[in-house]
């Protein structure tokens, strides 16, 4: 029987992608990179093999978008009543299965060039998972990046595996290249693997009151078609937290799994224009599009031809009837324009 559930985070709504990604349909659900959406090739890298059918946590609001994209497969959804960041989302994801089903944690937003390293680690780390470990995958840091934290390796485990030594938060600049001239350390991409019980124990020792209401609120929740849905009142009673700080951060068995597989979290324009490639003048465009004595500009168009000439590190997106124009560095402040808050 396949050993691995994957349970897949579709929350957030990727403001720093706008004008393409909105509230109304946010980043994961957009096809950024290929045909598909982020959201379906996520499911696609997350079957067969060893891995179950995947277990879905979203809201309400993007609970239309899940189903729409994810028809014809057998996923089971939980409907979160409201937003409590990702610690408690994986913890109703783990009480709603049996206590030693292996869970590989998911968002539902990141691209992964190589599938099948992708593939290699979640096998070593369910091993690893098997035997107590809290486990994180390590993407291999490939430049001096000041917007990931950082997983210290520590002690050797089986394989390439490693003891946890620290979690360390977003560095500066200087702080970022000590880390990637050392090659001690990874980018914490947000991916994890345990058994449900082993998660919800080490949840109970470090966020007692919201082991205690997660569990209320799935004990009290109904089922809805396909869907689950938690009892809302004891849910929004959760002061929410990452997993990363309400569980990884404070756990003795934790372990990393390196790995080396295309890893991008598309958190911004800059980080989708790598993804997709260009070529040697650093160009991507994609719908119609002019580029002349250009580098480094990426054009991305629902329609109107964008034509730019003689600019460098420029970004230009037209969506419906709003147009941003940035650089790479403004880009980091998308999301704090007005538009992409009231979207």
């Amino acid at each position: 029987m396949p050993q691995i559930v994957p349970v897949i985070l579709c929350g957030g709504s990727g403001t720093r992608l706008w004008p393409r990604s909105r509230a109304s349909k946010p980043k994961p659900f957009l096809p950024l990179i290929g045909e598909g959406s982020l959201f379906e090739a996520t499911l696609d890298r997350c079957s067969g093999g060893d891995f179950s059918s995947a277990t879905i946590v979203t809201g309400a609001a993007h609970l239309g978008h899940v189903r729409a994209q994810g028809e014809g497969r057998n996923l089971s959804i939980i409907v979160e009543p409201a937003a409590r960041n990702t610690a408690p989302a994986i913890a109703l994801a783990a009480a709603r299965l049996p206590h030693d089903q292996i869970m590989l944690i998911c968002p539902s937003d990141h691209h992964i060039a190589d599938t099948k390293a992708f593939a290699a680690a979640a096998t070593t780390a369910a091993k690893l998972a098997r035997e107590g470990w809290l486990v994180a995958f390590g993407i291999e840091a490939t430049r001096a990046e000041t917007g990931f934290g950082y997983i210290r390796r520590g002690e050797p485990l089986a394989g390439d595996a490693r003891r946890i030594a620290q979690f360390v938060e977003k560095p500066d600049r200087a702080r970022a290249e000590k880390y990637l001239a050392d090659g001690g350390y990874f980018w914490n991409g947000g991916i994890f693997c345990f058994t449900a019980g082993r998660y919800l124990k080490e949840l109970s020792r470090t966020r007692p009151a919201m082991a205690q209401a997660v569990q209320i609120a799935v004990a009290h929740g109904h089922v809805d078609e396909e869907c689950f849905h938690p009892d809302g009142n004891a849910f929004a009673a959760i002061v929410g937290d990452s997993i990363d700080y309400a569980v990884m951060e404070e756990a003795e068995d934790a372990a990393v799994v390196p790995v080396s597989m295309g890893w991008s979290d598309i958190g911004n324009w800059p980080s989708l224009q790598e993804a997709r490639g260009g070529g040697l003048d650093g160009n991507v465009t994609r719908g119609p599009a002019e580029l002349v004595n250009c580098r480094d500009v990426m054009t991305d168009s629902d329609g109107p031809r964008v034509s730019v000439v003689g600019m460098e590190d420029v970004i230009v997106v037209v969506d419906g009837d709003e147009v941003l124009v940035t650089s790479h560095a403004g880009a980091q402040k998308v999301g704090q324009l007005a538009g992409a808050k009231n979207q």
